[in-house]
């Protein structure tokens, strides 16, 4: 009978994994999570895991507890009034930004219903762990992960010290040698007995101190990319078109454009001047600097190009189609793009430091001030597209190549090896923290963010329902917990298994 209870609980387990591996993870991996899941079992029914103070949760994942950093924890919660105060505002930054969580998981549910894609990210992307998601590479994804996660639970712990509930211990959760994630473990009859409006405190902490690392990160992150400058100054296309000037005078993608008819081109700005001054049809000479050899050198030569019209190559576009061609002519009229216009054939048009100049402008004043403060609070949710679109990297390998070490003292000191390496863990920190603060602010248990809704949504009951028992408002606020909790799972689903099912 024994033996037959172990078959059957091990059924579910090869299941998951055979799942796993139909859902495209790669065999290597579904058998070292299969080999880490059976080991973490045996290692349980041996006493091992309690011999160092851990325990199995979720099947996987091993919680490895610690005291350390008790002390120093100590003294930071010392200045209660101000933790309790943190905690608060935490607790408004974090529903404001949960609203926004649930209406962009709504519109991917939506968008995958009506457009289902036609390719799906594997199994292996879907987790988002470094070195096996195919666009996270390893070194600087796991050290930004390590301090990420770390944060959030001594945030959770300051929280709890603060409001006057004892820990009993931190810990890591392991996946393997990879850790996955954090946790403070407050003592659970405390935890349990604290008033509600603490407890949200608590539970708010962590993804805001997260949330709010992004944004002091990306700060950093904008002032090294203004201490990087362009080896060479111009612009470049990312794209050529096909058919066009450029492409008839042989320009490449990713080549340096240093001069125009002898004059010089410094940035963009520059060349949009001297392209206005120009039209359609008229011959021009351009100074090209080629993409680095196999040592490095460039070569540069002069090209003729005679350029084409501008309005007319966004008109040809529509195919003849009337309708296209009325819209797109009162988009070039709000454009103000005229007939005759200079159309050099390119796309994707950039400075030479195009590849920081997304981040540089932040603190250089480039925007104006209300522009500055929409366009730092939008940049880590355009950052999240980058490695996926260049294949694990912070930026476009060519445009990584064009950039050197500025004048700035720090900037010599740390020479242009050294800018960009500090550039990748301050890319990938602020990547880590605003995923890690946004996906605990799902509202599902176990997420920070089900925690949150649980707990408001019995306060709430309890305003409006004040002549109710007490347990019918806990019963009651437990079971919207559980419902909205399944309504979130499958709206997280919804866009995994529809394209596999197409």
């Amino acid at each position: 009978m024994a033996e037959e209870a172990g078959g059957r609980g091990y059924l579910v387990p090869l299941l998951v994994l055979y799942l796993l591996f139909a859902m495209g993870m790669p065999a290597w991996l579904v058998l070292l999570v299969g080999l880490w899941y059976f080991g973490l079992v045996h290692a349980e029914s041996i006493g091992i895991l309690d011999r160092f103070n851990a325990t199995r949760a979720l099947g996987i994942i091993l919680m490895v507890r610690t005291r350390r950093g008790m002390r120093l924890l100590e003294w930071i919660s010392r200045p209660k009034r101000f933790w309790r105060a943190f905690g608060e505002g935490s607790i408004w930054l974090c529903f404001f930004v949960m609203f926004g969580v649930v209406l962009l998981l709504l519109l991917s549910v939506i968008s995958t219903a009506t457009s289902p894609p036609e390719e799906y990210l594997p199994a292996s992307d879907l987790l988002l762990i470094p070195g096996v998601t195919s666009f996270v590479p390893f070194w600087w994804p796991a050290l930004a992960l390590i301090v990420a996660i770390i944060i959030h639970e001594y945030s959770h712990g300051i929280q709890a010290r603060a409001h006057g509930m004892r820990l009993r211990s931190f810990g890591l959760l392991q996946l393997g040698p990879l850790p996955i994630g954090a946790f403070a473990e407050p003592e659970e009859m405390e935890m349990d007995r604290a008033p509600r409006r603490d407890r949200l405190r608590l539970f708010a902490a962590g993804p805001s101190i997260n949330i709010i690392a992004t944004y002091i990160v990306l700060i950093l992150l904008s002032s090294v990319a203004s201490g990087m400058v362009a080896a060479h100054d111009g612009v470049h296309a990312r794209d050529i078109v096909e058919g066009e000037a450029a492409h008839d005078a042989g320009v490449l993608p990713f080549e340096t454009i240093t001069h125009i008819d002898g004059n010089r081109i410094l940035d963009y700005r520059e060349f949009s001047d001297e392209m206005s001054g120009l039209s359609a049809g008229d011959s021009s000479t351009l100074t090209v600097l080629s993409g680095p050899d196999s040592q490095g050198s460039r070569s540069e030569r002069s090209v003729s190009v005679v350029l084409g019209d501008r309005y007319q190559y966004y008109v040809d576009g529509c195919d003849g189609d009337s309708e296209c061609i009325e819209n797109r002519i009162e988009l070039l009229r709000i454009s103000g793009i005229e007939p005759g216009d200079a159309f050099l054939g390119v796309s994707g048009l950039v400075s030479s430091t195009g590849g920081v100049e997304g981040y540089s402008g932040i603190v250089d004043g480039e925007y104006s001030a209300a522009w500055t403060v929409v366009v730092t609070l939008i940049r880590p949710l355009l950052m999240l597209n980058v490695p996926i679109a260049n294949d694990g990297q912070t930026m476009i390998l060519e445009e990584r190549a064009m950039l050197v070490a500025g004048d700035g003292a720090i900037s010599q000191m740390l020479g242009t090896d050294g800018m960009l390496m500090v550039f990748d863990f301050l890319f990938w920190l602020v990547w880590i923290n605003f995923l890690l603060g946004f996906a605990n602010l799902i509202p599902m248990i176990p997420f920070d963010g089900g925690h949150l809704v649980r707990d408001a949504t019995h306060s709430v009951l309890r305003r409006f329902g004040r002549q109710a028992h007490p347990m019918r408002i806990e019963a009651l606020s437990n079971r919207i917990s559980s419902l909205s909790s399944i309504f979130i799972l499958l709206v997280l689903l919804i866009p995994v298994i529809i394209p596999r099912m197409l």
